[in-house]
This record gives C-alpha cells, sequence and structure tokens, in this order.
C-alpha cells in the first residue's frame, strides 16, 4: 500500500482503527478551539490567560491548516472539495487567523474583531462525523415543497389577522398601522408573545386567545412533515453510499467501488 492509499484509510476511513483514531482525535481539536473561542470573548479571562489563549489557537490553526492540506493532496478532485460545504467550512476556520496575521493585531483590529466571528464555522466540522445529519439533510430536502406550502399558508393568515385586529382595536390601542397589526399577529401566533402590542377590546382579545391556541397546532404541523421524511429516508439509510473522492452518491446495494470516479468505496 503506498503513502497516499494510507493516508486516505486513516482521513476518510471510519471502520478502521487508525481512522477512528483520527476522528477522535480531530473531534477533540475542535472542541478544544470552540472552547478557546468562548473563553476569549469573557475580558476578565482575556485579560489574564491572552497569549496562552492566542498561542493555543495559533497551534490549532496550525493543526487545521496540515489536515485542509492533507485532504487536498489525498482526494481525486481537489477542487470537488475545495467546492464542496465542508471545504468550504474547512477554509473558513482558517481564514481568521492568517488574515490577522497578515493586517496586524493594532492596524486591523476592527477588522479581526469581525473576522474572529468566522472562527466559529469549526462547529460546522462536527457535523462531518454525524451520519444522522445526513438523513435530516434529506428530509428537509424531500419535504421542502410540503413546508413551502405550509409557511405560504400562514403567511396569508397572519396577513388577515393582522388585517383584521387593525380594524378592531385601531390606532388608540397600540395597532397604528397593518404591518404593525401583521407583527403583532406573527409575535401571538408564534406563541412568543413579548408584550409591547396587546389588545384591549373584548372581540380583540378573543381573536388573540384563538390565535394562541392555534399557534401550538400550527408549531406542530412542520415537526409532523420532517418526522416522516426522516423516517423514509432512515429506510433507505443503508442503500447509500458517498464517495470520499468525487462525493457523488451512489444508490446502489453492495457497492465496492463508486460507479463515477472508480475509487474503493468506504464501507457504513
Amino acid at each position: 500500500m503506498d503513502l497516499k492509499s494510507k493516508l486516505d484509510e486513516i482521513v476518510f476511513g471510519t471502520d478502521t482503527p487508525a481512522g477512528k483514531l483520527f476522528d477522535i482525535g480531530l473531534l477533540i481539536v475542535i472542541a478544544i478551539s470552540v472552547m478557546i473561542v468562548m473563553l476569549e470573548s469573557v475580558a476578565e479571562i482575556n485579560q489574564q490567560y491572552g497569549p496562552i489563549l492566542r498561542m493555543s489557537e495559533l497551534i490549532i490553526t496550525t493543526i487545521f491548516t496540515a489536515e485542509y492540506i492533507l485532504r487536498l493532496f489525498i482526494t481525486l478532485k481537489p477542487l470537488a472539495y475545495v467546492r464542496s460545504f465542508f471545504g468550504l467550512v474547512d477554509l473558513l476556520a482558517l481564514l481568521p487567523q492568517y488574515l490577522g496575521l497578515i493586517f496586524g493585531i493594532d492596524h486591523g483590529l476592527l477588522i479581526i474583531r469581525v473576522l474572529r466571528l468566522l472562527r466559529v464555522f469549526r462547529v460546522l466540522k462536527f457535523t462531518r462525523y454525524t451520519k444522522e445529519g445526513h438523513i435530516l439533510l434529506e428530509a428537509m430536502k424531500a419535504s421542502k415543497q410540503k413546508i413551502s406550502v405550509f409557511l405560504f399558508t400562514v403567511v396569508i393568515l397572519v396577513l388577515i389577522i393582522g388585517s383584521v385586529m387593525y380594524l378592531i382595536e385601531g390606532e388608540n390601542n397600540g395597532f397604528t398601522s397593518i404591518p404593525k397589526s401583521i407583527y403583532w399577529a406573527i409575535v401571538t401566533l408564534t406563541t412568543v408573545g413579548y408584550g409591547d402590542i396587546t389588545p384591549q377590546t373584548h372581540l380583540g382579545k378573543l381573536i388573540s386567545s384563538f390565535v394562541m391556541i392555534l399557534g401550538y397546532g400550527i408549531i406542530a404541523v412542520p415537526t409532523g412533515i420532517v418526522s416522516f421524511e426522516m423516517s423514509a429516508q432512515a429506510g433507505k439509510k443503508n442503500n447509500i453510499l458517498e464517495c470520499t473522492h468525487c462525493f457523488c452518491e451512489i444508490y446502489r446495494d453492495n457497492a465496492t467501488f463508486c460507479y463515477n470516479c472508480g475509487q474503493k468505496l468506504n464501507s457504513h
């Protein structure tokens, strides 16, 4: 086995001891990185341990850089990896540190404050190791039409409720315009209830009670749609294989090699 094949087995393989060890180690580094980002946002901790945190951040960035270069070296189509979701996440996790070094701490402070927020993308690197995330993603795709129709119905509903409440309550009770009344309808229907606008008339309170009760029923609709699709996708899970080299999905049982690029597939 050549070096590239061995590295492929470690980096992309999940069913080998070396692959599992690599994944666990990377997960630990990601968790430490996220913790450092959170600690740096606390003024007292940053003031006392700032140099240590920044040095730790630099070390972690070096590790992620090595991982990014390694994946580019191993994968059959580097550009496909760069343009993929995880490739973009990996790149965004690296950019703030290097751009901060280029611009400098003193002269580019305002830019760095914004770029530091990009480091939260390291959290998304966890999804690389969450197989169930694929089921959720496919369930959302499969149910997008149903959810779109549902959201369109909700939009029409709040337009009607907001307009009715504007006519019933009027400007004297805080419903100074139809858009503001629609805002109240959205807040009430979603059971958030900020309380900044409240109906004063008996009819308005009656309608408000109806809208709040209706909100609980509406919340359950998209949950049921996605849950059904997740059950359907879970049944297909064993038939889906994903090539780690060309990032295409192979819907074939017992497939050993990718029909698109010919590389050997990792077993799920």
